[in-house]
This record gives C-alpha cells, structure tokens and sequence, in this order.
C-alpha cells in the first residue's frame, strides 16, 4: 500500500475543499496520483448527491442580474440545505458565478445552464465538488430568462427572491427608476399576471368555481350565483394582476397609472419572480 503523508493529505485538501479523511482515501485508492485523487473525489461527490437525493434543499441564494443594455435578464436559484451555507460567502459568490454564465450564454434551461462551464469545469461538476466539500445537497434549481427592449433586475430580502420585470419603452434612468418600485411591488404582492387578458382560462375557472361555491355555502339564490362569482372574479382580477393592483408606495394610484405618470405609453410586458421555498 501507498504511503500517503500528511502534506499530502493537506495539499489534496487545500485543492478540492473535501473532508481530511476524504483526501486521505482518495490518495490511497489511486496510489498518490493527485489528478486521479481529484476524479475519485468528483466520483463520491456524485453518490453523496444522489444518496441525498431526497433531502430538502429549501434553503439557498437567488441572484436576479441583467446585462449592461439592458436587453436581458436571468434569476438563478442555487438551493442548498441550511441557512448556514446560503450565507457562506463562497456560496453566494458560486451562485452570482452560474447567473453571470446564465446571463452571458442565455441557456434555453436548467440542464443546458449545467451543462455550461466555469474557468473549464462544467457547473454540474461545479456543484458535484460543492456537494463533496460540505455534505449538503447543493444544486440549480431554477432559472428564468427574459429578453426585450427594457428589462430591471430586483433582489429581496437577502437573495431570498429575485424579481424581473420587462418594460416596453427603452431604457432611461426614470423608467429604470420605475422598474424598480414594480419589482417591489411584485415581490410584495405576487401578482399572477401582468393583466386580466394575460390570467389564463384554467385560474379563470378555477376562481368562478370559487366564487360559485362561496355563495351558494352563503345561501345566495341559484339564478344569482353566476353574477355573483362574476364580481368576484373582478376583485381577483385588482387584487391578483399587476397593472391593476394598487401602488404599494402610494394607494392611491393603480401600477398602470404609475407607470403612465412616469413615462407616456409605459407599462410592463413580462415579469419574472422567484423566491426560495
């Protein structure tokens, strides 16, 4: 058997950031051979993730960034186990790493996000040696990318959620400025659309069938109850899509009103929310 010392043991350590035991084994089964050592690591690395498999990563970092333009955005989850490591400044630097290729390449999605590589090591890889080094369950579990004429990046509450909004006019400083305040709103309020035309049929029905059943448990008069579900459903419509909620810094205006007192014709195309958990 190999004689390994404890330099070894040490500089195998230093390079890969796994457990002194970790090293230590890997150097014994690949006789010395550090490079080998390294893809013995990466390899455990790959098990410990799946054996952990079904552990919950609700804890992790979110990154919301756009390009100098303006033109494109992405929010990047990186998931993890515990508040611990989200806060870990290596952690949040990796993750600010993957959104930083995300926002460079524009992958079509998470696989293909993994796929890509940082200084020559795929983001896959990336994660495997994070899993290895700190024995949680590290991985991307979501990204989002918007592209248009003017797009604004948000992060709440200490990369805890992460918020995109697509503006139609081209960028200024006044309507990035207003960017922002609808970021907040839609990290504070959660619309679900950006309008009622943008409400899919499913949520339509969905809350009419709400609102139906609510008044006839109420004892509302069957010949009432389509109206009565129909008034509902427009106060889900103010309550739930954006341009009609009401401004958060100021109730008393609506979003689309903010907006327009902004900037003539401005108002919001798309949006992107995010948010751990």
């Amino acid at each position: 058997m190999t004689t390994i010392s404890a330099s070894e043991v040490n500089k195998l350590r230093q390079m890969t950031g796994a457990g002194m035991m970790d090293c230590k084994n890997a150097l014994v089964e690949t006789n010395g051979d550090f490079e080998a050592a390294v893809d013995f690591l990466r390899k455990k690395g790959a098990k410990i993730a799946a054996k952990r498999a079904d552990r919950e990563a609700t804890e992790g970092c979110v990154i919301a960034l756009t390009n100098d333009s303006r033109s494109a955005g992405v929010i990047v989850l990186v998931s993890c186990e515990t508040d611990f490591v989200a806060k870990n400044e290596n952690f949040v630097a990796m993750a600010k790493g993957i959104a930083q290729v995300a926002l460079e390449n524009k992958p079509a999605d998470v696989d293909a996000l993994k796929a890509l590589s940082i200084d020559g090591v795929t983001i896959a890889d990336r994660l495997m040696e994070e899993v290895a080094k700190i024995g949680e369950k590290i991985d991307v579990t979501k990204y989002e990318l918007v592209e248009g004429a003017n797009v604004v990046s948000y992060i709440h509450g200490a990369n805890r959620m992460g918020v995109l909004v697509e503006l139609n006019n081209a960028a200024n400083d006044a309507n990035h400025t207003a960017g922002k305040d609808v970021a907040m709103q839609i990290a504070a309020m959660n619309p679900v659309a950006v309008n009622r035309d943008s409400v899919d049929a499913k949520t339509i029905e969905r809350e009419l069938e709400i609102g139906r059943e609510q008044a006839r448990a109420e004892g509302k008069p069957e010949a009432m109850i389509d109206r009565i579900a129909d008034g509902k459903l427009q106060k889900f419509f103010k309550e739930s899509t954006l341009l009609a909620q009401d401004f958060v810094k100021d109730g008393s205006m609506t979003i689309e009103k903010y907006l327009s007192g902004v900037e003539p014709g401005l108002t919001v195309s798309s949006f992107k929310r995010v948010q751990l958990g």
